[in-house]
């Protein structure tokens, strides 16, 4: 079986030169994809590329993706502002030469560049480190991803085990009411037969027998509930095969939970008997269970 839940998390971390990242990915029940994205500031880049790789391995679900990012000490750069370096070099000669007119005018750069305020130091570029390390931050999604669709495989295989335990459910009941005693065709004419002799009796011969007797066959018609288990035969097959299929069918068992549940509805509204009304709601009960774990397959 190869259903995929829509629930999952995943986390990965790890490191580039200048930077530590983590990824987490957490996703629940959607009627489409719907990817949320949060990238810290200087990464917005990426954005196009992850949503692409996304797209390329979820096919449902509301997914929150967030990316965090450190930089780590000694990440910083070493900034010289030249403007103040020259202009301090300028006033030094320039007060040299006048102190000391007679002895050659030299400046110290050592000591200048010690000053405060010539030598800074900077962040990082975060701009140009998303750019250099964009296909490092993008295999850790992919292993991410990995993670999550394990993750979204395993609980699948669960749902897949209890959707199967479902349609056994269903099938039993069907085969129940199917073999019900009060669907025998004998035993609907004698019970059609006793109530027209009563309406008859209760009449005095004042109603018209042979119109009775027309009411009473669509009243025969109307009570064969055949087609319906027939058709519910129909839609656990059909769900027993999507099972053991290859693609996402959270949708196609969705549209068969509305299915059982339209038969099982007129099922219950044909019953002619308490034990097949019974029958009727125990499938709706259940039913209505197949519904809600089909709502969070892929």
């Amino acid at each position: 079986m190869a259903l995929h839940s829509m629930t999952g998390f995943a986390r990965t971390a790890g490191e580039a030169d200048a930077f530590t990242w983590q990824w987490e990915i957490r996703s629940v029940n959607g009627r489409g994809l719907d990817v949320r994205l949060r990238l810290p500031g200087g990464f917005e880049a990426l954005e196009p590329r992850v949503r692409k790789l996304i797209a390329s391995r979820l096919a449902r679900g509301n997914v929150q993706v967030n990316l965090q990012v450190r930089l780590l000490q000694g990440a910083e750069q070493l900034r010289v502002n030249r403007a103040l370096l020259e202009a301090l070099a300028e006033e030094a000669l320039r007060l040299s030469r006048r102190l000391e007119p007679l002895a050659e005018a030299r400046v110290d750069i050592a000591s200048l560049l010690g000053m405060r305020g010539v030598v800074e130091a900077v962040q990082a570029d975060v701009g140009e480190l998303a750019e250099a390390h964009g296909d490092v931050l993008l295999a850790g999604l992919e292993e991410a991803l990995a993670a999550l669709l394990e993750m979204r495989a395993a609980e699948g295989t669960r749902l897949a085990q209890v959707i199967a335990g479902q349609m056994d459910e269903i099938a039993a009941l069907v085969d129940r009411a199917r073999a019900h005693p009060a669907l025998d065709p004998a035993v609907i004419r004698a019970r059609l037969r006793e109530q027209v002799v009563a309406l008859l009796e209760a009449s005095d011969g004042a109603l018209d027998e042979q119109r009775l007797h027309q009411e009473a066959a669509l009243l025969a018609v109307k009570a064969d509930i055949a087609e319906e288990l027939d058709r519910l035969d129909a839609h656990i097959a059909a769900v027993r095969e999507l099972l053991a299929g290859q693609e996402p069918v959270g949708r196609k068992l969705e549209f068969l939970a509305q299915e059982f549940n339209r038969e099982a509805n007129t099922l219950c509204s044909k019953a002619v008997d308490a034990d097949i009304t019974d029958i009727g709601v125990a499938l709706k009960t259940i039913i209505d269970q197949f519904r809600e774990q089909a709502a969070n397959i892929e």
